[in-house]
């Protein structure tokens, strides 16, 4: 939790901003109101297409071809951000005058990327010019059959590159380490609509009639919201609330999601998974028709599908996940995630390793076997680099590609232990040993008088909020949980929670009291979004719940290193001396655990280090809880069971006394405080 300085706060509310807004601003290092426009601004210079790399040869070949009359292919992606620059593109260049056809591959049957199969079967539709969007950074062999099928090739791209680039006419990608533009962070539909500004000649004109395309790419690829993506975003949110392309009128209304409440957060959630779900379900064409299509009753007919196309992918969705971690290692989970099987959608995949990643913590990879070979989707976790990663274990794959946080690869099935056995090695080199790796990261700390209708309102000033502009989150600390009840079918928790003579209500989706191990009349801390919550006609505040902890006013430290350095056997004289418990210590933790009077406790570790400081008054730190449960376990008083961020204890009967010196751990720790080990 950061707390912002009460010069920055005051100068911002001096400047018009309300206090919740400039807490948060300040909280982000805002020091003043110029630096706050700056960050929030949605109006900034966008900057010359022809800064690119190559764009000029991209733009005149592209010309030459129309004023030839050839037959152009944009070749695209199967994602949101692949889809929406193919029909970006297309649609411009079509209304340009152009011969020009889409192209995305079929995700099962062909991959990602160029491939010989559409290369060869583009040459025989007599196409002499194939445009790639949001791929083709790495198609080296496929370039070279380019040349011997006798189209040219221009690459538009937005992921990192290698050592070397395709052999095509033009290289046109952000990320090219002999370019010089200076907003790297664009999306793949953000270079197509570069390209098309580079042949048009007003960026201006081709944002009035491409804002929404441009917006849906951006913020499905989860690019960040600074600079021209946030011009690009603002501008794209209000031409969707306004619309009159028959096939987003048609999706918006299909899937509920009502254009004048429009948020790039509504896009990412609700819109994007949709139009997702046409290129995961190997149903591309339906995806690509619905942008381009300007017959109303097809759009509805053709969002219909795909909102029945995403209903199929989460029972997909579920059934892969439920397999995946049936197939986890017992105990402690591994550093990096690498599981295979024969039966899984290659569509889906790439969503369950995102939420395999995120439920435990580190970087996740999910293979589909197809006899000797395998293709795989991984996410990161944790900061950890894909890309570089996979670049430095390149000699054990097929190929690969994407960027830092997801990426794909294919791979021989004899190598996917040893590939395991790297990821992993790189994952615990890159996770050092105190790195919090599950730590939420809060804006500030508000007191209950400032969260009211009128500041949460005052938060719209900062959308469109998402990768580098995130959602405000708050923290309220010592609220007592006054009601807790089930809703939805009891999939989410909802709760009423009181300091003093405030009281606020409060959703937490997909949670319940068990997850969370809170109770009726609990003392707790919450992370949470502000939000607005409307029902019949009247508007209050709401907490939207990110995650809850136990309050507790004694010292309570996350402190790790030293229990890292005790398992590591890195341990020093002075290291020992600190985690060395004394009997009081000891005690104190025994007797909370049997009061619980429970068999098990299952809780994250430093949820209960908290709970046991505000239970008993006395400070603790998680490095020391760890030891003393260490040394419970080794003399047989209890088990532990350690499943990614939960531990389960369990409490083992017996008539006669323990005796804790005998455990390994205090012999370790004494020894060590010695300087005998």
């Amino acid at each position: 939790m950061k707390q912002p300085s009460a010069g920055a706060v005051n100068g911002l509310v001096q400047a018009g901003y309300s206090p919740m807004a400039a807490m948060i601003l300040g909280a982000r290092g805002m020091e003043d109101a110029k630096q706050a426009e700056d960050y929030l601004t949605c109006c900034c210079q966008m900057h010359d297409p022809y800064l690119m790399t190559d764009m000029d040869l991209a733009a005149c070949r592209v010309a030459l071809a129309m004023e030839r009359g050839e037959k152009i292919a944009i070749f695209g992606d199967y994602d949101v951000d692949g889809i929406t620059s193919t029909c970006l593109l297309t649609d411009f260049l079509r209304k340009m005058g152009a011969d020009c056809v889409p192209y995305i591959p079929g995700r099962l049957e062909e991959g990602y990327g160029l491939n010989p199969i559409a290369l060869r079967q583009l040459a025989a539709e007599g196409v002499k010019l194939i445009v790639t969007v949001d791929c083709g950074i790495t198609a080296m062999e496929e370039a070279a059959l380019c040349k011997e099928l006798g189209i040219d090739l221009v690459i538009t791209d937005h992921h990192e590159c290698k050592d070397r680039l395709p052999d095509a006419v033009a290289v046109v990608d952000p990320h090219r380490p002999d370019g010089g533009y200076p907003h790297r962070n664009l999306s793949g539909v953000g270079v197509a609509f570069k390209l098309a500004s580079a042949l048009c000649g007003s960026q201006e004109q081709v944002l009035d009639a491409y804002a929404d395309m441009v917006c849906l790419g951006t913020v499905a690829d989860v690019m960040m919201l600074q600079g021209e993506n946030r011009v690009f975003v603002s501008r794209g949110l209000e031409s969707l609330r306004n619309t009159t392309r028959p096939g987003l009128v048609a999706l918006m209304a299909e899937s509920n999601c009502d254009p004048l409440q429009l948020t790039a957060s509504s896009v990412g959630y609700i819109l994007a998974p949709r139009i997702n779900a046409a290129g995961r379900m190997g149903k591309i064409e339906m995806a690509v028709e619905l942008f381009l299509t300007e017959d109303p009753a097809r759009a509805t007919e053709l969002a219909k599908g795909l909102c029945e196309l995403n209903r199929q992918r989460q029972a997909v969705e579920s059934e892969i996940y439920r397999q995946a971690v049936e197939m986890l290692p017992e105990g402690e989970i591994p550093e990096a995630i690498v599981l295979a099987d024969e039966g899984w959608h290659q569509g889906v995949v790439g969503i369950v390793a995102s939420r395999i990643a995120e439920e435990f913590c580190c970087p996740t990879f999910l293979i589909c076997l197809d006899g000797e070979h395998g293709k795989a989707s991984s996410r990161s976790y944790g900061g950890f680099n894909l890309f570089a990663s996979l670049t430095n274990l390149s000699h054990l794959l097929e190929s690969y590609g994407g960027h830092e946080l997801a990426a794909g690869f294919t791979i021989n099935r004899q190598q996917i232990p040893a590939f395991r056995q790297a990821v992993c090695a790189l994952a615990r080199e890159f996770y050092r040993d105190d790195m919090p790796r599950t730590q939420l990261d809060a804006d500030c700390v508000i007191p209950p008088e400032i969260f009211n209708l009128a500041n949460v309102t005052s938060l719209e000033k900062m959308e469109p909020c998402g990768n580098g502009c995130p959602k405000p989150t708050l923290v309220m600390e010592n609220l007592r949980i006054d009601r807790l009840s089930m809703v939805g079918s009891g999939k989410h928790m909802r709760l009423r929670l009181q300091s003093g003579a405030y009281g606020f209500n409060a959703i937490y989706f997909s949670a319940n009291p068990e997850i969370t191990t809170v109770r009726q009349g609990d003392l707790v801390d919450v992370a949470f979004h502000p939000q607005i919550n409307e029902f019949r006609g009247e508007r209050s505040v709401q907490m939207g719940v990110v995650d809850i902890r136990p309050a507790c006013k004694v010292a309570c430290s996350e402190e790790m290193g030293s229990y890292q350095a005790l398992r590591g056997e890195r341990l020093s004289s002075a290291m020992a001396a600190e985690l060395l418990p004394d009997r009081a210590e000891l005690g104190m933790i025994w007797r909370y655990l049997s009061a619980s009077g429970e068999e098990q406790v299952r809780e994250k570790p430093m949820c209960l280090c908290r709970k046991i400081v505000r239970w008993s008054g006395s400070p603790l730190y998680l490095g020391k809880l760890l030891v003393c449960l260490d040394i419970f376990a080794d003399v047989g008083l209890i088990q532990i069971q350690r499943l990614h961020k939960y531990m389960t204890i369990s409490l083992i009967p017996r008539e006669q006394k323990a005796d804790l010196q005998s455990s390994r751990t205090m012999q370790k720790l004494m020894a060590a405080k010695d300087g005998k080990c």
